[in-house]
């Protein structure tokens, strides 16, 4: 049993459920619901035996947090480009064709302790986790937690809406001008999408657009299913692209997410991360 933190309960003035606890006296959990989760798995302990959200604290009782067993690890052998790291996070460029996580052994996130060194701090996950997802179908920048502590923080601002994500895209036809914003409600959600055209490229008598995208919220397939709605679907979308076909260079979609901006959730400090156009954009591209 790793413990990740301890301390005494000191300055009540009644007894309080350990729901109710104040967060601030962890260092590795800022969220009730992160506390919730954590008590859930057995991992926080009171006076070192396994607890409840209806337990009452009093003065003088040790609160533990420790590490979740560590099951032997599905470790897929994809090598996938590492664009940053450090003892709390990393960014990887995510290939297309592989889904992002779920319950399959060939997935990234089955790939991250294949590309990854973990982390040295004591609340280390035992596995790095992404802490947001891309579509199969989708490459680009993925952002993975290494620590408990980070994952609580990264999770918090991606809800927050305090992390950026651009991504890229080639579609169908010419856009009516240079900058669009489309906030047509996905599933009944609210959803928003701004679309910055970057080019305009006439290939095999065919008008394409390479467009920058900016999602403000994040429905599931929102991009893909905006640029639809607007008569200009991404190449290579077999869900929506609906009667556009064109012959492709290179098979898949056409959409990368290429910029990620946030605030460090450990230092403080704004990290901005690019990467360069895929090879399947250039060669497309070049047909021009």
């Amino acid at each position: 049993m790793n413990v990740i933190e301890e301390h005494h309960v000191e300055g009540l003035e009644s007894p309080t459920r350990l729901q109710d606890y104040n967060l601030s006296n962890f260092t590795y959990i800022s969220t009730k619901s992160a506390l919730k989760k954590a008590i859930k798995r057995q991992q926080i302990l009171i006076n070192h035996q396994p607890t409840s959200t209806a337990t009452w604290l009093e003065n003088g009782m040790v609160i533990s947090y420790i590490s979740s067993e560590n099951n032997a690890a599905k470790i897929f052998k994809l090598k996938v480009e590492v664009v940053y790291e450090d003892h709390f996070l990393a960014v990887i460029n995510k290939p297309a064709g592989y889904p992002t996580s779920g319950n399959y052994f060939k997935t990234i996130e089955h790939a991250l302790p294949f590309n990854l060194k973990k982390s040295k701090f004591p609340d280390a996950l035992n596995l790095p986790v992404p802490v947001h997802r891309l579509d199969n179908v989708t490459q680009g920048l993925l952002l993975v937690a290494k620590t408990i502590q980070a994952k609580s923080l990264l999770s918090k601002a991606f809800q927050n809406q305090k992390i950026t994500k651009s991504y890229r895209a080639i579609c169908f036809g010419r856009f009516p001008k240079n900058t669009i914003e489309i906030s047509q409600p996905i599933d009944e959600q609210q959803a928003k999408t701004i679309i910055s055209v970057e080019d305009t490229m006439i290939i095999n008598s065919e008008i394409f657009s390479l467009v920058h995208l900016n999602p403000i919220t994040g429905r599931t397939h929102q991009l893909r299913k905006h640029l639809q709605l607007l008569q200009h679907p991404i190449l290579g979308d077999q869900l929506y692209q609906g009667n556009f076909r064109t012959n492709l260079p290179h098979k898949g979609l056409y959409l990368q997410s290429f910029q990620l901006e946030f605030t460090h959730p450990i230092d403080k400090q704004l990290i901005k991360i690019n990467i360069d156009l895929p090879e399947k954009f250039i060669k497309f591209i070049e047909q021009n």
